[in-house]
């Protein structure tokens, strides 16, 4: 069974998967397009939402997709962010990082986010340690 389920994953990974999702907090919607493929031997896993990839490095931290699986009923995606220490408003903040997983349920589109943050000034101002989230998505049909 397990054999079937590996050959069965890259087939189900050629095509990118195209979500929109819609994230509510209070009294603010946030409405984007996500977007992913899974690595393949030539290329790294990639997501993009509303076109601009996650996998983004400047003076400021880096963020990087770490891993996307795809099956049938399930999307998992791994992403890492790390922040460079940074004043504001005359207040010094360390380094900071992100470890973001995210999962995707395909049948229902239920989208469930998992962060665990720790230092800098993400740690601050939201607070230390795991946040949970759940959102709404619905997949595009392919054309």
């Amino acid at each position: 069974m397990l054999f079937l389920f590996l050959c069965a994953a890259p087939a189900l990974a050629a095509e990118p998967l195209i979500f929109h999702c819609e994230r509510t907090e209070k009294n603010y919607t946030e409405v984007y397009e996500l977007k992913m493929n899974s690595a393949s031997k030539t290329q790294k896993a990639k997501v993009f939402i509303d076109g601009r990839d996650l996998d983004r490095s400047d003076e400021l931290g880096r963020q990087s997709i770490k891993n996307v699986l795809i099956t049938e009923a399930t999307v998992l995606i791994s992403m890492e962010a790390y922040f460079a220490p940074e004043r504001f408003d005359g207040v010094q903040y360390g380094v900071g990082s992100v470890v973001t997983v995210t999962t995707i349920n395909r049948s229902s589109g239920q989208l469930r986010k998992s962060e665990t943050i720790q230092g800098g000034i993400l740690s601050a101002t939201v607070g230390e340690g795991t946040k949970s989230y759940q959102e709404q998505c619905t997949a595009l049909a392919k054309p």
